[in-house]
C-alpha cells in the first residue's frame, strides 16, 4: 500500500492530462492486485465456489426428465451459463468493498489530498480490477465446464460471453460503488450483498427455464438483469450464433438475442448515469 501511495504521490501535475490519468489508474489497479496477491484465498474461493456448485448441481440434475429444458439441452451445459453469469454478478457486487473499507481506514481522504489529475481514476481502477477478475473466473468455469463435456463456444462465442460478462460487470460495479459511497459503512454494504445474492439467483434463469416456474416467479426471472446476461450466453453454447432469434420467451412477450444484450447496455448506461453525480460529490 505505502508503495503505491509513493508511487501515486509522486504523479506529475503537469502534461498531457489523458496520459495522467492512465498512470494514476494503473498505480490505483496494481494497489488493488497486489492486495489480491496477498490474500490469495479470495480469488480461489471465488473461483472454487461456482465450480463446486457447477459440479454438484450438474449431477443432482442430471437425471432430469426428457423436456424440461428447451431443445434437449443437458442440464450441465443449461446450469454453466447460469453459474458463469451469477459468479460475474457477485463479483461486481462485491467491488464496492475494497473502496467503503479504504473510506474506513482513512485511505482514501489521502487519496483524495493528492495531486490527481483526475479522481475518477480511483473508479476506473476498481472496474478494471473486478472486469478481469470476473473474467478469470469465468474462464475458469468455462475451462471445467468442458472438462465436463459441456461443451466449448467458438470464438463468436468466446466473444459473445466476454461482451455480455462485461456489460453485467460494468452495470453491478456501477451500482456497486455507488452503495461504497452512500452507504454509512461496511457492514450495510456486506448485508445488500448477501441479501441481493441469493434471491438474484433463484429469481432468474440460472436453475431453471421460466416454462417450470410459476406465473409469478417467471415474472420475477423474465425482469431480472441476470436473465438477460445468461441467455446470450447460453446461445452462444448452442452452436452457430444468432441472436436474432428469440431467446427469452418471458411473459410479456418474445425477446431476441439482441433485445438481452440492449436491455443490459440501457441498465449499465443507466446506472453510471445514476452514480455519476453521487461519485461526483463524494470525490470532489
Amino acid at each position: 500500500m505505502t508503495k503505491s501511495l509513493i508511487e501515486i504521490d509522486s504523479l506529475p501535475s503537469e502534461g498531457w492530462p489523458f496520459s495522467e490519468i492512465i498512470q494514476e489508474t494503473n498505480a490505483l489497479t496494481r494497489r488493488l492486485f497486489l492486495q489480491l496477491m496477498r490474500r490469495p484465498s479470495t480469488l480461489l474461493a471465488g473461483i472454487l465456489q461456482p465450480l463446486i456448485w457447477l459440479v454438484l448441481f450438474g449431477a443432482l440434475f442430471s437425471k432430469a426428465p426428457d423436456g424440461l429444458l428447451p431443445g434437449g439441452t443437458s442440464y450441465g451445459r443449461f446450469l454453466g451459463a447460469g453459474v458463469i453469469v451469477f459468479t460475474a454478478f457477485s463479483g461486481a457486487l462485491n467491488a464496492g468493498l475494497p473502496v467503503m473499507f479504504d473510506r474506513e481506514f482513512g485511505f482514501l481522504n489521502r487519496l483524495l489530498v493528492a495531486p490527481l489529475r483526475s479522481r475518477k481514476s480511483i473508479v476506473f481502477a476498481s472496474v478494471i480490477y473486478i472486469t478481469t477478475i470476473s473474467l478469470l473466473q469465468s474462464l475458469a468455469i468455462m475451462w471445467t465446464a468442458s472438462l465436463l463435456g459441456y461443451g466449448w463456444p467458438g470464438l463468436g462465442g468466446l466473444l459473445l460471453v466476454s461482451f455480455t460478462l462485461l456489460l453485467l460487470v460494468f452495470a453491478v460495479t456501477a451500482l456497486s460503488l455507488g452503495l461504497a459511497f452512500a452507504l454509512p459503512g461496511h457492514i450495510e454494504l456486506i448485508a445488500v450483498i448477501f441479501v441481493a445474492n441469493l434471491p438474484f439467483l433463484f429469481a432468474s434463469t440460472a436453475l431453471a427455464p421460466i416454462s417450470f416456474m410459476p406465473s409469478w416467479l417467471g415474472w420475477l426471472a423474465a425482469l431480472n438483469p441476470l436473465t438477460f446476461a445468461i441467455e446470450p450466453i447460453r446461445a452462444a453454447y448452442a452452436g452457430p450464433i444468432d441472436l436474432g432469434i428469440v431467446l427469452l420467451h418471458a411473459p410479456y412477450g418474445e425477446v431476441s438475442g439482441y433485445g438481452c444484450l440492449f436491455v443490459l447496455l440501457i441498465l449499465t448506461v443507466g446506472l453510471f448515469f445514476l452514480i455519476s453525480p453521487l461519485l461526483n460529490r463524494k470525490l470532489a
